[in-house]
């Protein structure tokens, strides 16, 4: 049983510290896992989640990892449950960098906004209105300080042409090539992960959150593609430890193999079962769908991160996007249909 800042040491210089689960029934915020990572003389910490208890983890987690003189705060993606903590940066006594994607800057400024639109897609199904939904959600996530005195983005960097082993990404490198930012845009569409080339740890973040994404910005390619480049890490041993930002867990090697294709799979399973749930039916509501798709959710066994009715239901509702269908009108519940592939008559 895991707690709130419960700290993983995984190595001298290295430490997990957990977060936890949403609970909205009960006003409990999500908090994302962290990485506390020292290079050199440099701290770097990846995300730094959401209340003062989690702070005060962050704070223990730095003091562990052994001296340090300068320090990075990275920012995986723009979620409030990453990045509430932000300032951080500026309280730890010593020179200091913060970057956050690009991409996300708009939900960092304004998440009520962000949840709005995700929230909006799902209107038949959600307890109240998009707005309120929205703004319900995001007054769980207090103190919210996303942005400190050193904040840039990722993308005022040079962009480098990463290899490691066999593949390819494109990023930013730190602390002398220690720390790889890689660009993954799957989850959000800034969203990046972390390589610590030393040690071989791999930090994912939400990309591992589940088969399936659930925001409006995310891109499910992206998801797989992300999934399937960082298991060839761990099958050619160019990654050694897999983390994340919500299964309260290391996995290393063969674990980490088999994890990563088992979310691959329910992807491909999920989109099977869309497709059969769909059929030949001209149009699909989504209320109904997203029931239905619920079932096959059982039924298949799919698990992920933070599990409720509102993040099944965005999914659902992305999943038909993934199927081609697009929404008839704005309407509530409005059906979707596959647009014609019909070719035009002749003029």
């Amino acid at each position: 049983m895991t707690a709130l800042g419960d700290l993983i040491e995984i190595d001298e210089r290295t430490v997990l510290v957990l977060g936890q689960e949403l609970d909205l029934e009960h006003d409990q915020p999500d908090v994302a896992n962290a990485l506390v990572h020292r290079a050199g003389d440099t701290l770097v910490i990846v995300d730094t989640g959401v209340t003062p208890a989690f702070r005060a983890a962050l704070r223990e987690a730095a003091d562990r990892v052994g001296r340090w003189s300068r320090a990075l705060v990275l920012t995986t993606h723009g979620h409030v449950d990453h990045v509430a903590n932000n300032d951080l940066a500026d309280e730890l006594d010593v020179p200091a960098e913060h970057y956050v994607p690009a991409r996300d800057l708009d939900q960092m400024r304004d998440p009520v906004s962000y949840w709005t639109r995700s929230f909006e897609r799902i209107a038949a199904m959600a307890p109240l209105p998009a707005p309120a939904l929205a703004a319900r959600v995001v007054s769980l996530f207090r103190p919210m300080r996303p942005f400190g005195a050193t904040t840039r983005t990722y993308e005022e960097r040079p962009p480098e042409r990463i290899r490691i082993g066999p593949v390819r990404f494109t990023g930013w490198t730190f602390a002398d090539g220690a720390v790889r930012v890689l660009r993954s845009e799957g989850h959000t569409a800034g969203h990046v992960i972390v390589h610590l080339r030393d040690n071989g740890v791999l930090h994912l973040s939400d990309e591992g959150n589940g088969a399936c994404g659930a925001m409006a910005d995310a891109d499910q390619l992206k998801i797989q593609s992300a999934l399937g480049s960082v298991a060839l890490l761990f099958e050619q041993s160019e990654a050694a430890l897999l983390t994340d930002g919500h299964t309260f867990a290391v996995r290393g090697g063969a674990e980490a193999v088999s994890h990563l294709d088992g979310l691959l799979e329910q992807a491909t399973a999920l989109q099977r079962a869309a497709l059969r749930l769909t059929g030949d039916s001209p149009q699909v509501r989504p209320g109904e769908f997203t029931t239905r798709y619920a079932d096959a959710f059982a039924e298949l066994g799919v698990t992920g991160a933070n599990p409720n009715a509102l993040f099944a239901a965005m999914m659902a509702v992305n999943q038909l996007r993934e199927l081609g269908l697009r929404p008839q009108s704005d309407g509530v519940d409005a059906p979707w249909s596959r647009p014609s592939t019909a070719n035009p008559a002749p003029a």
